[in-house]
């Protein structure tokens, strides 16, 4: 399939044929599910913590006699049931990433690409540098694209320029194609690639 190309002020500078297994597949969600799942799953702290009866820092004798109060059979003040008790079963410090294998992450991916290429919220620039650090004209020439949600993937190597200059525009997010993943695709409205990254990601994929 064939992707016009545009520059960052908004004119023609040709189209590029790319490949219909990474950009011309029928999306399906239950791929990208997993993916995404999977994704904020790895990102998740897990230092969630509640003391158990034995970190709890209180007497460990016995509270009454055993037989003869009428009262229930208890030994440490610690335990759940006590005010000021361990919590029983309760969060301890853990990981929440779980396994995904990598085809299943490398389908996510061209799942995502082509989801975008598809509801013609993919946009491929010529190339992503600007003369100056200025916020204000890139605002401009993002207007003129119609760019207020997107993710912006670069080459290799970013222009730092155009990182600078992009840094305080809300709802834009700018990665090298190294960083590219499932979640920032499908968590921005419009996607916007470099030719360069268009190139590394079919050398990726081959």
């Amino acid at each position: 399939m064939d992707l016009t190309i545009t520059t960052l002020a908004g004119k023609s500078a040709g189209k590029i044929t790319v490949s219909d297994a990474v950009f011309g597949l029928d999306p399906r969600d239950d791929i990208l599910q997993r993916v995404v799942r999977w994704q904020l799953a790895a990102r998740q702290q897990g230092t969630h913590k509640a003391k158990g009866r034995s970190e709890i820092a209180r007497t460990g004798a016995k509270l009454y006699k055993q037989k003869g109060t009428g009262r229930a059979r208890h030994s440490s003040a610690r335990a759940p049931q006590f005010r000021g008790g361990g919590k029983a079963h309760g969060p301890v410090v853990r990981s929440h990433a779980h396994d995904l294998p990598k085809k299943v992450r490398a389908l996510g991916l061209k799942h995502a690409l082509s989801a975008k290429a598809k509801a013609s919220e993919l946009i491929v620039i010529d190339d992503l540098a600007v003369k100056e650090a200025k916020t204000k004209a890139l605002l401009g020439q993002f207007a003129g694209l119609g760019l207020a949600n997107a993710l912006i993937i670069g080459g290799a190597e970013l222009d730092p320029n155009f990182t600078r200059a992009a840094a305080n525009i809300p709802g834009i997010d700018v990665l090298p194609v190294q960083g590219i993943n499932v979640y920032d695709i499908l968590r921005r409205g419009k996607l916007v690639l470099s030719k360069a990254a268009v190139e590394a990601l079919e050398e990726r994929f081959k």
